[in-house]
């Protein structure tokens, strides 16, 4: 039986869907409140991770490790890395990666994790096209693109550090988080997609545009999440 399990690196990324959800148990472990249960007819475990990398690979670990999860959704918001992309649209990953890993020195393409034998770690095809489909009924009103999800341990509020992004990866939105939770998938050999609906525009605007648009955008998300749940096989 599948049992989903659902990451946000914030509360307001989660908050919707622990609400709705119906809870049959709770663990505390590594200082995150994972809670148990229903959510449209499906198995879930949904958390907040906390922000970073770090945090993220642990919470998709102990996911693995305790429940057993046979996908993981990873929600939130990300600032957006192309033009026509604006804010409130959503990214489905098509695969991550770190922008900050920098083994280069080694032989290593920039943002390849040594030993790992991959650039990017590929979502799941049926999860993320099931994303795309599942957006297009249940948010009209916006734009929905699959793309490259780049990761990193800043906050990106810069144009500069922006058109690097783009030029280097090829990226279609920037955040905190995704790729280390598709590394802990990748290497636990669970299917994972990444929805990200865009709260700022990852530049000089970024961190006016991100206190006012980051509640809307994660709701966004959160109602893919629950909508997809009970499609997923």
């Amino acid at each position: 039986m599948k049992k989903v399990g659902i990451i946000g690196a914030m509360e307001l990324e989660v908050e919707v869907l622990k609400e709705r959800m119906e809870i049959r148990n709770r663990l505390e472990k590594a200082s995150m409140e994972f809670l148990e249960g229903t959510l449209s007819g499906t198995e879930v475990v949904v958390v907040r991770s906390g922000i970073g990398k770090v945090n993220a690979a642990l919470c998709a670990q102990i996911l693995c490790d305790c429940f057993e999860v046979t996908h993981i959704i990873n929600t939130g918001v990300a600032g957006s890395l192309k033009n026509e992309i604006n804010i409130g649209d959503i990214v489905v990953s098509t695969d991550a990666l770190h922008h900050d890993m920098d083994v280069q020195v080694f032989g290593y393409p920039l943002g390849e994790v040594p030993q790992m034998g991959c650039l990017a770690f590929q979502a799941d095809a049926k999860l993320a096209q099931l994303a795309v489909s599942c957006c297009k009924e249940v948010n009209p009103d916006i734009a929905v693109y699959q793309g490259r999800v780049v990761s990193g341990d800043q906050f990106i509020s810069d144009k500069g550090i922006k058109g690097k992004l783009i030029q280097n990866f090829q990226g279609y939105c920037v955040e905190m988080e995704g790729a280390a939770i598709a590394h802990a998938a990748y290497l636990n050999h669970v299917p994972f997609v990444i929805i990200r609906a865009i709260s700022d525009k990852a530049d000089d605007s970024a961190q006016m545009a991100y206190p006012a648009f980051e509640k809307a955008a994660a709701a966004r998300s959160e109602a893919l999440v629950e909508y997809m749940l009970p499609k997923i096989l």
